[in-house]
């Protein structure tokens, strides 16, 4: 006589499903994190954005007037952008990322519209003779941009921007002669400090 073939416990059915219903739901939630968070910022690059703002600092020290002054700053500024840019490069190909496509793209695309907002009151400032103002509006506009791309980022990105702003607000209230020491304290001190903290968690 074959035996019969006992039909699934009603019981244990509804809890197989929900065991199985949750591991989709890790697994979508996981997909999802993935694809919307930049995670190619580059720790030691932006150490090294750091180290290039103390000697930017320097040289606008040095310099004789307010023109050198704000050369010495922009040349520090684009050779900055420029080790950043290379170094985000060279960490998205290894960890498989794009910068010009998902949240790489938009990360990109969220730095863009404070920056360029910079560069136009620069010009500004500079025809009117006002390179008091420039401290204060490239911190906090440098700063506005890490927060916008950041929101694609990790965590720890956005929180580097707000501190890029509070040290513009602060910039905008204190005297002409601390404006290179908060600018070296933003560009300079910022970057390395979250740099190096970058770098550890997530990688050069």
């Amino acid at each position: 006589m074959n035996a019969t073939k006992m039909p699934p416990s009603p019981q244990n059915e509804p809890v197989g499903l929900h065991l199985h219903a949750m591991d989709n739901l890790r697994f979508i939630r996981e997909t999802m994190e993935r694809s919307t968070s930049f995670t190619a910022v580059p720790g030691w690059g932006t150490v090294a954005m750091g180290g290039i703002a103390f000697l930017g600092a320097l040289l606008a020290w040095l310099a004789p007037n307010p023109f050198w002054w704000l050369a010495a700053w922009v040349a520090a500024a684009c050779l900055a952008v420029t080790i950043g840019a290379l170094t985000m490069a060279w960490k998205a190909r290894q960890v498989n990322e794009s910068l010009f496509a998902g949240a790489g793209r938009r990360f990109t695309l969220g730095m863009i519209p404070p920056i360029a907002a910079g560069f136009v009151l620069t010009l500004v400032f500079l025809k009117l003779g006002h390179f008091d103002l420039m401290p204060g509006t490239w911190l906090i506009l440098y700063g506005a941009a890490i927060v916008t791309g950041g929101a694609f980022s990790v965590r720890l990105v956005p929180v580097m921007g707000f501190c890029f702003m509070l040290l513009g607000a602060l910039a905008f209230a204190a005297p002409t002669a601390w404006l290179d020491l908060m600018m070296t304290a933003g560009f300079g001190v910022v970057h390395i400090v979250f740099g190096i903290i970058i770098a550890r968690r997530y990688g050069g």
